[in-house]
Order: C-alpha cells, then structure tokens, then sequence
C-alpha cells in the first residue's frame, strides 16, 4: 500500500537511482571481498604474510626509499596509525622490516624493508599478481 501511494506521488523516482547506488555499491563490496579472502589465503599459505603485511611490504618497495616515516606510509594506505603499527610491528618480529627514531622528530619513527623483507615482497608478489590476475 505505501508503495502505490509512493508510486502515486512521484516518491518511487526518487528511491530508484539511491536503489541503483545500492546495488553498486553491494557488487563493488562483493568483489573486493572476494579478491581479499583469495588474496589473505594465498598470501598466508604460501607466503606467512597476511594482505596487509604484504600490502605494508610493496608500499615500502614502491616508495624506492632506504626508508618511510609510519605517518606516510599510513596516509597512502586504507590502514588506521594503530593498525598499520601493529601490522609494521609483526613484520619487524619476523624480520622483514626495522623500526627506528627519528632524530629530529622524536615523535617521528621510520620504517624500512630489510633483505628478507624484500625477498619475501618478490616471491609473494607473483601470487598476489596471480590473484588479481584472476579477479579483476
């Protein structure tokens, strides 16, 4: 009944393009929840990295810099500060990364790839271009 009334007053054309909005946005949810899951899988199995480890590794690699202050590494990522430290923390645990200060900036801290980490960006980036290859 609200509907026709709706229908009746013009109110069903206004729904119709929010409707349509909807709907993207739904399939473009779908579709980067699918590429992550095959992506945090890959990467784990056969890497021991989750997607945002790696995410962390090639964004590093990509800077082309001996090393990255955390504040700008968050900023060009989808992570929170916190996330990405906690994120950059299990990377230096498994030696992939190192942290260090900021000497005129005590606030400031930077990070940068070691060897095994970009060793392990090199082979991990053949299965995550593998999996977008895939999806996207």
């Amino acid at each position: 009944m609200r509907v026709q009334w709706m229908r009746r007053h013009g109110k069903m054309r206004d729904m119709e393009p929010e409707h349509g909005l909807v709907d993207r946005w739904r399939s473009l949810l779908t579709c980067y929840n699918t590429v992550a899951c095959h992506l945090d899988r890959a990467l784990s199995e056969e890497h021991g990295l989750t997607m945002s480890e790696y995410e962390t590794l090639d964004r590093l690699v990509e800077a082309g810099r001996d090393s990255q202050r955390m504040q700008d590494l968050a900023s060009e990522m989808y992570l929170s500060q916190s996330a990405l430290s906690r994120t950059v923390g299990r990377l230096e645990k498994n030696g992939l990364v190192a942290r260090s200060h900021c000497t005129s900036d005590r606030r400031g801290v930077f990070v940068c790839i070691t060897p095994e980490g970009r060793a392990r960006h090199e082979v991990a980036t053949k299965t995550h271009r593998a999996i977008l290859r895939t999806h996207l």
